[in-house]
């Protein structure tokens, strides 16, 4: 019996013999309550400003538009409130929470965010916000943001469940998305697998009053102006939580202009809701990138990060 019990431990101490594999259960997943749940209770902190509530985990990570921040900076001391539209999204199999809405701030403004929250087990360990406000820079120096909380107010984006014989799988989902981005790069709406007339708003902003379609049939809809954004290529697309109950995508990206233009970057996240095999909606909240900014600042991290020449060692 001595004997049995010195070659065991030998065995397991040069591990030529492993242990069963209850012997060190996985981690708990999180379902969808499980999701719904750990949204509300980091929300609730970051609105009560005590990051001290917050359930995260001991390798979480925040980004504000692409900035890293602290546990009790940024929002964690700005944010008052949830704003009256609230939009939540769960995707079980990437283990992701979504929130799309406002959020009203101290001093009285509203900003329009997206966040992406993961979890890890029944934790947080990565929260990404895409934050718009009023007073944001816009597309180049001196220039205004692009913002219309009233528009978005009075245009929110639906509260729905698709029934089950109408959704389409994720991987499908997540292709239609990508043909959006397909159709910038390619200057070329005809491969964009959307509806005629699907809605566009961008920090609540829609196309101006009396703007038509490429046709001239009808007003400017998210296949219009392709091949006037100026956009080079969607870099760094990602495409982390796809809401199947509700057929909606969130996708994660930035648009890198051509060569000589002088705009910024815009670094965005989109809602993608989709309709029997087309776009019917989106909705974004991004800012515009200094040239001197690394974004995404997420994985793989690399390739948005064009140098101004000054960082460049240029004159």
């Amino acid at each position: 019996m001595a004997k049995t019990k010195h070659l065991l431990a030998m065995a397991l101490a040069t591990g030529c013999l492993s242990l069963p594999a209850h012997a060190a259960p996985p981690q708990a997943t999180c379902d969808k309550p499980c999701l719904s749940a750990l949204l509300t209770a980091y929300l609730g902190a970051v609105t009560a400003n005590a990051p001290d509530r917050a359930p995260v985990s001991g390798a979480f990570r925040q980004t504000e538009n692409a900035v890293a921040t602290p546990l009790g900076g940024g929002l964690w001391s700005s944010a008052k409130s949830l704003g009256t539209l609230q939009r939540r999204f769960f995707d079980v199999t990437s283990g992701t929470a979504a929130y799309f809405g406002t959020l009203n701030l101290a001093g009285g403004d509203t900003a329009i965010v997206s966040l992406r929250l993961h979890a890890a087990g029944r934790k947080a360990d990565e929260a990404e916000w895409h934050i718009a406000r009023a007073s944001d820079p816009g597309i180049s120096p001196g220039s205004k943001a692009m913002f219309d909380l009233t528009n978005l107010l009075a245009n929110p984006p639906a509260e729905r469940t698709v029934p089950v014989a109408e959704r389409l799988p994720r991987q499908t989902l997540i292709a239609i998305t990508n043909s959006y981005f397909d159709g910038i790069t390619a200057e070329n709406a005809r491969v964009i697998r959307a509806h005629p007339g699907c809605r566009r708003l961008e920090n609540g902003m829609g196309a101006p009053p009396g703007v038509k379609n490429d046709e001239g049939t009808g007003p400017a809809d998210c296949m219009s102006g392709q091949g006037k954004f100026g956009v080079a290529f969607v870099a760094g697309r990602r495409f982390p939580m796809v809401d199947e109950a509700s057929q909606v995508v969130m996708a994660i990206g930035t648009f890198i202009r051509k060569p000589g233009n002088p705009k910024w970057r815009n670094q965005f996240t989109e809602f993608f809701y989709i309709d029997h095999g087309r776009i019917r909606q989106i909705y974004a909240a991004y800012f515009f990138a200094r040239p001197d900014q690394p974004v995404p600042n997420w994985p793989p991290y690399e390739g948005n990060f064009p140098l101004s020449p000054e960082l460049a060692g240029g004159k």
